[in-house]
């Protein structure tokens, strides 16, 4: 599926992520939305409770309708916090998620029909009241995003996968999907409902098996992966890692994870820290909290509520080496941690809770429903730069007023703040007084330092990026540099695609800093000379994504953008032409500034004019993207 013109959905979010390629031209401006940096700011409600952010829930009784039957999907504008439901008719509960390289969303998976109470139906094919939902395992549901309104999932049995996948997990991919899950639900996974496979979307054949699926058992749902800058994808599930070459079938086990289990119901907070030219694009993965329970505690006969959240965190560079390295802990364990990566190169910490696990029941132990308690309101930065054992603050950081347990998540937007939604440990549509975590429908946004600032307007944005090629150029107006032309050396162009949210973690989520070099002009202003992606579609796999300026460390407003060809297929490697060499006049250079990508080449003023138009061109004429999604378990 492909656009068959540019659309622009700065202002429309979805849980399954904020949903937007191939966006137009726009003039970077000023955040709309008044905000103060370092706050929390409760600005609408939902209609269901987020389990991804178009927002996609499970069936249950929400009070919102759509075409006779509660709604169970809403879109959300940003421009004035209202919502439009949208019909989904099989249970979406615990799906997966990812963006094709076209722009298409897929949620995938999820489990059987259910009635009050998250019982099972009698009817899997619509026919039980009072939901009348179907049966979610097999069902791949498809998103073309629009500014107009109009757009809605669909829902086709023809399309569907042939074998259930509940709590799968999809990873991007140069040019494919690939997927995985166990079969109909439960707290944790077993051998009788395994499914220890994965496939591609579009589909490549039959599901292939995958042992690492089979020896991880029973914490291993939602299992975490990367693709690795070396082409392979990196795997940690449970304890056991490994690095699969998912072009050979080939697993080649890692050392296990050190200190607690990461993965569902654990639920450790995790992401691929911001690729950078100074770390020559190597993917290093960080993990912190989880619970470390081993194999056997993973039961229900006693109190795991109470259970204090693991405070690690650890790292692996796996195209690098095997070795895992302790890194700064976190000070309060926690479980169901989100990480989202900002366009200043840091990362957030945001919800969850200090004991327990996600997941609910019917247990005398639960917490009302809740696996977990005592929620963690302050949210942490975390800086890859700093020196070790200072790399994780909270300082000036404030505490939301909102509780934000199991399905709750977040997501990082266009004007560099995050909303945040969800939370509903309960099988339905809980609330009164005397309930211990309700479900929740009010949507937050957290405004970060930057937030309140003059943000830089950069002119000449590009709507897409390819692999190599001509560089492009960026205006930045002596205001946008603070009146201070030395700021150009801690300018950065940055790259975010905020993945698919669901389940205190971003399938998809990745941070790429371009390489830049610039000249000063003599009235204060500049132009910023950025390179296009590494010649590497493993670097960051194509589909949509934002683009932001950041003049130390403030961004601009993002600008939409298709990273690669716009289509599911091979994608095109340029031949790389090497950026100018950096110039500022020596009576501005009055600061040393920081490094915004080192820069190189050397060509003077008018051939690099010529490459530049040459470059923008080419990327509005042939640039494309592509998908993958990778779900194991």
């Amino acid at each position: 599926m492909s656009f068959s013109k540019p659309i622009s959905t700065s202002k429309l979010l979805s849980f399954v992520s904020l949903v937007a390629s191939n966006a137009i031209v726009a003039t970077a401006q000023q955040p709309t939305r008044q905000g103060t940096a370092n706050t929390f700011k409760v600005v609408g409600h939902s209609g269901v409770s987020a389990q991804q952010v178009y927002i996609v829930d499970k069936v249950e009784n929400n009070p919102i309708q759509v075409n006779g039957h509660p709604a169970w999907a809403v879109e959300y504008d940003l421009d004035d916090d209202t919502i439009r439901p949208l019909d989904i008719v099989t249970n979406s509960f615990c799906a997966g998620g990812g963006v094709t390289g076209d722009g298409t969303w897929v949620n995938l998976g999820g489990n059987q029909a259910v009635t009050w109470g998250g019982n099972s139906a009698d009817s899997q094919t619509g026919q039980t009241a009072p939901y009348m939902s179907w049966d979610g395992g097999k069902a791949i549901r498809f998103l073309t995003p629009c500014d107009d309104k109009t757009c809605n999932w669909v829902d086709d049995p023809n399309r569907y996968m042939t074998t259930r996948r509940w709590y799968p997990t999809l990873e991007n991919l140069p040019d494919g999907s690939l997927f995985g899950g166990n079969q109909w639900g439960g707290f944790v996974n077993d051998a009788g409902q395994n499914n220890p496979t994965y496939e591609f979307y579009p589909s490549r054949g039959d599901p292939v098996g995958l042992n690492i699926l089979a020896t991880t058992l029973p914490a291993n749902l939602f299992p975490f992966t990367f693709l690795l800058p070396g082409g392979n994808i990196f795997i940690q599930t449970n304890w056991g890692a490994e690095v699969f070459d998912y072009q050979n079938n080939v697993e080649n086990p890692y050392p296990t994870i050190p200190h607690a289990v990461r993965t569902y119901p654990a639920s450790g907070g995790n992401m691929m820290l911001p690729l950078t030219p100074d770390n020559n694009y190597q993917a290093t993965i960080l993990f912190c909290g989880g619970s470390d329970l081993e194999p056997d505690q993973w039961t229900q006969d006693w109190d795991i509520a109470s259970y204090p959240a693991d405070a690690t965190c650890v790292t692996i560079t796996p195209d690098v080496s095997t070795d895992w390295q302790d890194d700064d802990g976190i000070g309060q364990g926690r479980t169901m941690g989100n990480m989202i990566g900002l366009p200043d190169l840091k990362v957030l910490l945001i919800n969850g809770g200090n004991t327990g696990v996600a997941g609910y029941g019917n247990v005398t132990w639960a917490r009302g429903h809740s696996f977990a308690d005592n929620p963690i309101r302050t949210p942490m930065i975390y800086d890859p730069t700093a020196s070790k054992g200072s790399r994780w603050s909270a300082t000036g950081l404030p505490a939301s007023d909102v509780n934000r347990m199991y399905h709750s998540g977040a997501l990082l937007l266009p004007d560099g703040s995050v909303f945040i939604a969800g939370s509903n440990p309960n099988p339905d549509y809980i609330v009164g007084e005397g309930i211990a975590y309700p479900w929740e429908d009010r949507t937050e946004i957290f405004f970060p330092w930057y937030y309140d600032k003059r943000r830089p307007e950069p002119q000449g944005l590009p709507t897409s990026v390819v692999y190599g090629g001509p560089y492009f150029n960026v205006s930045l107006s002596a205001t946008d540099l603070e009146n201070k032309a030395s700021n150009i050396k801690n300018t950065k162009a940055v790259i975010i695609r905020t993945g698919f949210s669901t389940h205190a973690f971003n399938m998809g989520q990745r941070v790429l800093q371009l390489q830049t070099s610039y000249t000063v002009a003599e009235d204060g202003s500049a132009t910023l000379h950025v390179s296009p992606l590494p010649r590497n579609a493993n670097v960051f796999p194509p589909g949509p994504a934002m683009l932001f300026i950041t003049v130390n460390g403030v961004p601009s407003l993002a600008q939409w953008i298709t990273v690669g060809s716009g289509k599911v297929e091979t994608q095109a490697i340029l031949a790389e032409v090497a950026l100018p060499d950096s110039y500022i006049p020596p009576d501005q250079d009055t600061g040393s500034g920081g490094s915004g990508g080192s820069g190189s080449g050397g060509s003077n003023a008018a051939t690099t004019r010529t490459e530049v138009s040459r470059g923008l061109w080419t990327s509005a004429v042939v640039l494309s993207a592509v998908i993958f999604g990778a779900s194991l378990l």
